[in-house]
Parts: C-alpha cells; sequence; structure tokens
C-alpha cells in the first residue's frame, strides 16, 4: 500500500501519551505522527491561524487516527488512504463525500464487547433487584423493604448478534436465563452459540411478545433507523424492560416515551438518545422507572491504551500490503 521511501503520515485525533506514539512510530522509520487534536479545536472556535495550519496538515495526510474528523475532510487531505476510527459505531461519520470516496475506514468493532454487555447485565440486575426504587428512596430517607427479583429462569430477547450481542447471550445464559436473538437471514429453527431461539429480524415482534428484557445491540443503518417503534413496543409485556445500548434513533423516543406515560413497559435503560446530550427538557428525565447513562457503556479506564493496540496491528498490517481487520463496509454502515 505504501512505497518504500514515501513518509508515512498520520494525524492523531485523539490526544497521545508519549509510549503510544512511540509504539505507533516504533513500527516504521518513515512514519511521521502528529496531533491535530489543539488545531481541530481552535478552528471550531473559528481560529483562521489553526484552520490553515490544519489545511497544511491534512494536505500531506495519508492516514487518520481517532474519535473526531476534521470537517471537509476528503477535500482537504487528497492524498488520505486510511481513516481508523476508535469507536465501534461509525454512523456518525458516513457523510456523502466519506461514504463515496476511496478511501478506506477501520473501526475498533469488538473492542467494546465486555464493558457494554456487562453494562446490559448491571441494568437488568438493576431492574431486578428495584435499584431504582431505592435509589430514590433513599434521597427522601424512606425505609420501604421491597422484595428482589432474579434473573434466573427471566427470558431476554437480543436484537443484534455482533460481539457486543454475543457476549451479552454468553453472561445471560450464565444467570440462567432464557435467551432469544434476531439475525437478518436466520430460520426460526436454527440455533446459536448461546442462544435457545432464533428469529428473523422481519419476526422481531413474535419474539418480544415473550421477553421480559429486550436488549438493543445493533449499528445504526438505513434499515435500522426508528426500527423500534410504537408496533414494537406494543408488542413488548407490560413487564418488560427495553434496554438501548446501540444508538439512540433506532429507536422511535416519542413512541417510547408514550409506552412508559402509559405503563405498557415496565420501564427502560437508555445508554443513547436521538439528540445527546439529552435535552434538559426531556421527558426521559421525569420516569422513575427509567435508567438514564450518558453514552459511556462502552467506556473503560483503558480505552485509548486499547484502540491504539488495534491500531498498531492494523498499521503494521498496511504497511506489508495486507488486508486490514475491522473493515467497514461504507455502503451498508458497519
Amino acid at each position: 500500500m505504501v512505497t518504500q521511501k514515501s513518509n508515512i503520515n498520520i494525524l492523531a485525533t485523539v490526544p497521545l501519551k508519549e509510549e503510544l506514539a512511540h509504539q505507533i512510530t516504533s513500527i516504521d522509520s518513515r512514519i511521521r505522527l502528529r496531533s491535530i487534536v489543539d488545531l481541530m479545536t481552535a478552528e471550531q472556535s473559528g481560529n483562521e491561524d489553526a484552520r490553515r495550519k490544519l489545511d497544511a496538515e491534512l494536505s500531506k495526510a495519508e492516514i487518520i487516527f481517532g474519535f473526531n474528523l476534521p470537517s471537509d475532510l476528503i477535500r482537504r487531505a487528497p492524498g488520505l488512504k486510511w481513516i481508523q476510527l476508535i469507536s465501534a459505531g461509525v454512523d456518525r461519520y458516513l457523510t456523502d463525500e466519506v461514504r463515496n470516496s476511496r478511501v478506506t475506514m477501520t473501526s475498533v468493532r469488538g473492542m467494546h464487547a465486555v464493558t457494554i454487555s456487562e453494562f446490559v447485565l448491571c441494568e437488568m440486575l438493576m431492574f431486578a433487584k428495584h435499584m431504582p426504587q431505592l435509589f430514590l428512596e433513599k434521597q427522601s430517607r424512606q425505609w420501604k423493604p421491597v422484595t428482589p427479583n432474579v434473573l434466573r429462569g427471566k427470558t431476554v430477547g437480543i436484537v443484534g448478534m455482533g460481539g457486543i450481542g454475543r457476549e451479552t447471550a454468553r453472561l445471560c445464559r450464565a444467570f440462567g436465563m432464557k435467551v432469544m436473538a434476531t439475525y437478518r437471514s436466520a430460520r426460526s429453527t436454527s440455533r446459536a452459540k448461546y442462544v435457545d431461539e432464533v428469529y428473523q429480524t422481519g419476526s422481531m415482534t413474535d419474539m418480544f411478545r415473550q421477553c421480559d428484557f429486550v436488549v438493543l445491540s445493533l449499528p445504526l443503518t438505513h434499515e435500522t433507523k426508528g426500527m423500534i417503534g410504537e408496533h414494537e413496543l406494543r408488542s413488548m409485556k407490560p413487564t418488560a424492560y427495553l434496554i438501548n445500548i446501540s444508538r439512540g434513533r433506532i429507536v422511535d423516543e416519542e413512541a417510547l416515551v408514550r409506552a412508559l406515560e402509559e405503563g405498557r413497559i415496565a420501564g427502560a435503560g437508555l445508554d443513547v438518545f436521538e439528540t445527546e446530550p439529552l435535552p434538559v427538557d426531556s421527558r426521559l428525565w421525569g420516569f422513575p422507572n427509567v435508567i438514564l447513562s450518558p453514552h459511556i457503556a462502552g467506556g473503560m479506564d483503558d480505552y485509548i491504551e486499547q484502540s491504539t493496540d488495534i491500531f498498531f496491528e492494523n498499521l503494521k498490517r498496511y504497511i506489508s500490503g495486507k488486508r486490514l481487520l475491522r473493515m467497514v463496509n461504507k455502503q451498508e454502515g458497519y
């Protein structure tokens, strides 16, 4: 992919500790690594000098590594060949110019499986043990014993069986739960590891009718946007909980609010929202049976280190001309 004599110019859009920067540059003496975090921040505040400096850096860029992308990237970086994102979801980066360009895009898909699946189980346990109610009563110093429930014997339906869905299924089975899941092209009689029953996406509501928990763990694409709406929510049991750790726009938020107001579902655990940050006037803030978190389910204390390790391995493959791992299908959206 690269010639033997030319420099390999890499721009990082996340801060990198010295040891991580050294890890990247140690692969090949031709690598030139530059952080553009400060320039991007200054450009966004209207600094014209920063914009000119950023233009100069982008004009030489071959690889972008990081989380955010500069605006108008493809025009400003005519020599760009590869974008390595440090997120699993790529929907917000797939502008028309990026989607239609010849630039390769890779993600860190699979890196979040453990931390997000643990987050899902945490929310299931919080609902089963009435933790939202107990937290509220603690604030008002009320002593009101409740009867905790158990996950064993409950049914979970997982929509989206990528790495996160599979790990969630494994943990749910470890808790003695019945696991159902949807696949895009599965037969209802087929089986999958850690899954008791498999449904085609088109039969999703048949699965929902049986579930105590519905977990959304699929990417946001043209097909999945608004997938969970009035019809799907009405198919859930009034004792069931919706947990969304994927993307907010997969759920029709107004339909979800109505379902909560009317008591048609027992509650929801939401880490993602149609608009982020969640507006202060959103009705979702006011429900005592809704657990809200600010899009943190995939976080971990060594996030940059783990994502740099993935980039490190991919960069070695790039330099040696091998196919990159975790490639994004820009037309499909994941």
